[in-house]
């Protein structure tokens, strides 16, 4: 017959709660530190709380004792102190032949038969019972005593110290108010949850050499708040791993996973990434609000004759439209956007993307796989046999897939896609540097936007003020002579956490070619004669764009410099 502490081994991986190597891995902790397993079990998310632990008892195949007589005696009080027995919810009953009956309220004590066998010197058989027997038996061995007040809660991993220390603006010494739940679930529940609250489009987790640091990313810039305990930067960092998916075990290499999870009665996407470094892993989490996601191209900041060139663009039934921008410039939005504007019954509409970041109706959305092969030019390839009207290409990473998207554009597909160049004319040049020929590319493309996103003012505390003479002069060079008389800025208030700004827009460059473009790039001529020509053809570069925002009071000049510094127009 099976050991017992084997046979739940083998239970607890049959009934898909955790790995072999994940549990290895806590009985081996649990043996170096001799914290109780149920804890360890409660920090990695394994078990949720007490209650729920219980009810595995048919599904493992224990049975509970019913009936248990002990003797208290001077030999059985000096196996543990009392405190250990409340702690790790054992209790020492019987001694007989040499074999120690030990009784415990915890199924998953049986985990660690061993360890109690080398602490003790010898055999150990042990009982499981009902939680109100496992008190007596501890009250009838051990007397009175404080310990019992708290036997519910010893098994949970203790709670952070008194550091006076905040999340934010929730003291993390009080992340909960459910006693049978682990703090470390409750901590990390809290950290998505304030994340989602503020308005992070991302959560940084890094380990430090001497403390944990968390930082959200909010309107495009990163914000610290104080964290919590180093000591905890383990078990944080493991339960965000279970609950994405990834191994646990697994600290020497980058993982990627998912989460999903409800907060405030909205359905959140997290996307996860760890990464090894010096002193522990760092944890990205981004966050993906499908309420929040827009999909409408009133909301997306477009002027108005560039939103119906924009529309008309994605209207026609052939040729490449391209994104351009660096990561979290809001390209996918954009993308999305378009998708939703002309997803109509008549059109049949296919994506490739990595990964797919909404789930949008109507729409045949692929998840590219490297490691099954399913890249994104064979996917591409794939969806030219279901008969497509239009394709999303979420990134012209190399040559083959720019090479499909072209031959698909000159086969009757409207291919929209993305590439990372810092201005709209760039990407024709980047798509010839890839080995497309110049004449294929003049002849597919249909036109570039480039864009960016800039912080938009707070309404809650916006105030004029006079220009300063740096901003006159971005104005002048920038703005086409429109100058005014007032600018506007946020002073500061709660609403914006001091900062003046809250939330944010686009600001875009539309590089539609031209005869006399197509020419041009047919020609294989530079980037910037491209971008000199498309703005003698009135195309409004980035800066100029944002500049007519500030000067319309949605955001400052200084913003928009900052977020165009490659912009040369």
């Amino acid at each position: 017959m099976m050991e017992p502490h084997l046979y739940i081994k083998e239970m607890l991986v049959n009934l898909g709660l955790v790995s072999h190597e994940v549990l290895e891995e806590i009985i081996g902790l649990q043996r170096s530190n001799q914290r109780p397993i149920e804890a360890l079990l409660l920090e990695r998310g394994i078990i949720q709380n007490r209650q729920a632990a219980k009810k595995l008892l048919p599904q493992l195949g224990i049975h509970l004792t019913k009936h248990i007589e002990l003797v208290a005696s001077d030999p059985l009080r000096e196996k543990f102190s009392r405190e250990f027995a409340v702690s790790h919810r054992v209790c020492p009953v019987a001694v007989e032949g040499g074999v120690l009956t030990l009784v415990s309220d915890s199924p998953f004590t049986l985990l660690v038969t061993e360890f109690f066998e080398q602490k003790l010197g010898g055999r150990v058989n042990t009982l499981i019972v009902e939680t109100d027997l496992f008190e007596r038996l501890v009250h009838e061995l051990y007397g009175n005593g404080a310990a019992l007040d708290k036997a519910q809660d010893a098994a949970a991993p203790p709670p952070p110290a008194d550091t006076g220390q905040t999340l934010g603006d929730i003291d993390i010494n009080q992340i909960g108010d459910g006693d049978d739940d682990a703090p470390i679930i409750r901590l990390v529940s809290l950290i998505i949850q304030q994340g989602s609250r503020n308005r992070a489009s991302d959560i940084h987790i890094e380990s430090l050499e001497d403390k944990l640091r968390i930082r959200y990313r909010i309107d495009g810039v990163l914000h610290e708040v104080p964290g919590p305990p180093k000591r905890l930067q383990g078990a944080i960092i493991s339960r965000i791993k279970i609950m994405a998916g990834m191994n646990i075990a697994e600290k020497r290499l980058p993982q990627d996973g998912r989460i999903k999870i409800a907060v405030d009665e909205k359905e959140l996407d997290l996307r996860v990434s760890t990464l090894p470094a010096m002193h522990g892993e760092s944890v990205v989490m981004r966050i993906l609000d499908k309420s929040a996601f827009m999909l409408k191209l009133d909301d997306m900041g477009f002027a108005a004759a560039d939103k119906e060139e924009f529309e008309r663009l994605i209207q026609m039934p052939n040729g490449i439209f391209l994104v351009t921008g660096p990561t979290g410039s809001g390209k996918t939005t954009t993308l999305y956007a378009a998708l939703s504007c002309i997803n109509t019954p008549e059109k049949k509409l296919i994506t490739v993307e990595d990964p797919v970041e909404y789930q949008l109706e109507g729409i045949n959305q692929v998840q590219v796989k490297p490691q099954i092969g399913l890249t994104f030019a064979g996917g591409l390839r794939s969806m030219l046999r279901q008969a497509p009207d239009v394709i999303l290409v979420g990134e012209i990473r190399d040559y083959e897939t720019a090479s499909i998207a072209i031959q698909a554009a000159l086969t009757g597909h409207l291919i929209l896609s993305t590439l990372h160049t810092n201005d709209a004319p760039s990407a024709v040049t980047r798509l010839i540097d890839m080995g497309i020929k110049p004449y294929l590319v003049a002849s597919t493309v249909q036109a570039v936007l480039a864009q960016r996103l800039v912080r938009r003012i707070c309404d809650n505390c916006k105030k004029e003020y006079a220009p300063l003479p740096d901003e006159i002069a971005a104005l002048e060079e920038a703005s086409e002579g429109n100058l005014p008389s007032v600018l506007y800025r946020g002073s500061g208030c709660v609403r914006c956490n001091n900062t003046g700004y809250r939330g944010r827009v686009g600001i875009f460059e539309l590089f539609r070619l031209s005869p006399g473009l197509r020419q041009m790039v047919f020609d294989h001529r530079p980037s910037s004669e491209l971008r000199r020509q498309a703005l003698t053809e009135k195309m409004r570069s980035l800066r100029a764009h944002g500049m007519l925002k500030a000067i319309d009071g949605i955001t400052t000049v200084h913003e928009v410099l900052r977020a165009t510094q490659s912009d040369m127009s």
